[in-house]
C-alpha cells in the first residue's frame, strides 16, 4: 500500500476510535475503498489500535499510573485490613470489565467461520449497527438522572459495561467505545466519566488487539501478505498523533454538549452507506 492510503486508514482510526461513531466500520470502509479486504484489513486495523491505546495511556496519565498503582496494592489487598485506594478500586474495576470482551474476540477468531466473519463485515452489517446502536446512544443518553461519577463504580456495573465490548467485538459498526458508553450512561453516569471510564478499561482489549495484529503482520511478512509489520507500525504511529486530538476533543465537547451530534452522524452515515452501496460496489 501507499503511504498515502496507510495515512489516511490511520488518521480514521485515531480520529474515530474514541468517538461513539465505531472505528473499526470507518477503517473497513476505507480499506475496503483502497481493495485493502479480507484478513490484510482485519489485521491492519488491530494493530492500529495500539497508536490509539498509546494516545490514551498518554492523555489519561494519572489515572493509568493510579491504576498500575492500585494492581499493585490489590496484590497485598488480603494481608491488610485498610480499605482500597481510589488507584486499586479502579484497577479492580478495569480487571472485571475485561474477561467477557476477549473471551468473545477469542471464540470469534476461533470459532465463527470466515465466510460469516465476511458477513458480519458487510456493508450491511456496518450500516445496520451504525443506525441502530446510534438510537440505542440517545436514548441513553436521554433517559433518566445522569450524575454519578467514578466514585460510584461497583463492580458488577464495571462488568456489564465491559460485557458490552463484546458486541463490538463481534459486530463491526457498534463502537466499542459507543456500546460502553452507552452503558455508562444507561447506568447513570456523567457524561465526561462514561467517556473516561469507557477508555480505560478499553486497554486491556486494544492492547490484546494491537499484539493479535501485529504478530499477524509478523507472519504476513513471511508469507507474502498484502500489507506488512512496517505498514502496520506507520498506521499505528499515525493513529498515536490522530488519537490524541480525538481524546481531547471529545473530552472538550462532552462538558459543552450531550451525545446528539454523534446520534445524528451515526444516522446520516449509516442511511448514506445503505444508499451508497450499490453505486460503490460494495455489495
Amino acid at each position: 500500500m501507499s503511504f498515502l492510503q496507510l495515512a489516511i486508514i490511520a488518521i480514521i482510526q485515531g480520529l474515530t476510535e474514541w468517538l461513539p461513531i465505531s472505528s473499526s466500520g470507518h477503517v473497513l470502509l476505507a480499506a475496503n475503498y483502497f481493495t485493502l479486504e479480507g484478513r490484510d484489513e482485519l489485521l491492519i486495523n488491530a494493530v492500529s489500535n495500539l497508536g490509539t491505546l498509546a494516545a490514551m495511556l498518554i492523555y489519561f496519565r494519572k489515572d493509568v499510573v493510579a491504576a498500575i498503582g492500585g494492581g499493585f496494592e490489590l496484590l497485598g489487598a488480603g494481608f491488610r485490613k485498610a480499605p482500597l485506594s481510589r488507584g486499586a478500586n479502579l484497577a479492580l474495576c478495569i480487571i472485571v470489565a475485561t474477561p467477557i470482551a476477549l473471551i468473545a474476540a477469542v471464540a470469534h477468531e476461533m470459532f465463527v467461520p470466515e465466510a460469516v466473519q465476511a458477513q458480519l463485515r458487510s456493508v450491511w452489517t456496518v450500516a445496520g449497527a451504525t443506525i441502530g446502536f446510534g438510537l440505542l446512544l440517545w436514548w441513553a443518553d436521554v433517559a433518566g438522572g445522569k450524575d454519578r461519577t467514578e466514585a460510584d463504580m461497583t463492580l458488577g456495573h464495571a462488568t456489564l459495561i465491559g460485557a458490552t465490548q463484546a458486541i463490538a467485538a463481534l459486530i463491526p459498526g457498534t463502537s466499542r467505545s459507543g456500546i460502553t458508553m452507552t452503558a455508562a450512561r444507561a447506568l447513570g453516569y456523567e457524561r465526561t466519566e462514561a467517556a473516561r471510564f469507557s477508555m480505560l478499561i478499553g486497554a486491556p482489549v486494544l492492547a490484546a488487539a494491537g499484539l493479535y495484529g501485529a504478530l499477524g503482520l509478523l507472519d504476513a511478512d513471511s508469507t507474502g501478505g498484502l500489507v506488512t509489520l512496517q505498514d502496520g507500525m506507520i498506521v499505528a504511529v499515525i493513529a498515536f498523533l490522530s488519537g490524541i486530538a480525538s481524546i481531547h476533543a471529545l473530552m472538550t465537547l462532552l462538558k459543552r454538549m450531550t451525545f446528539l451530534p454523534f446520534v445524528i452522524y451515526r444516522l446520516i452515515l449509516g442511511i448514506g452507506l445503505i444508499a451508497a452501496a450499490p453505486v460503490l460496489g460494495l455489495i
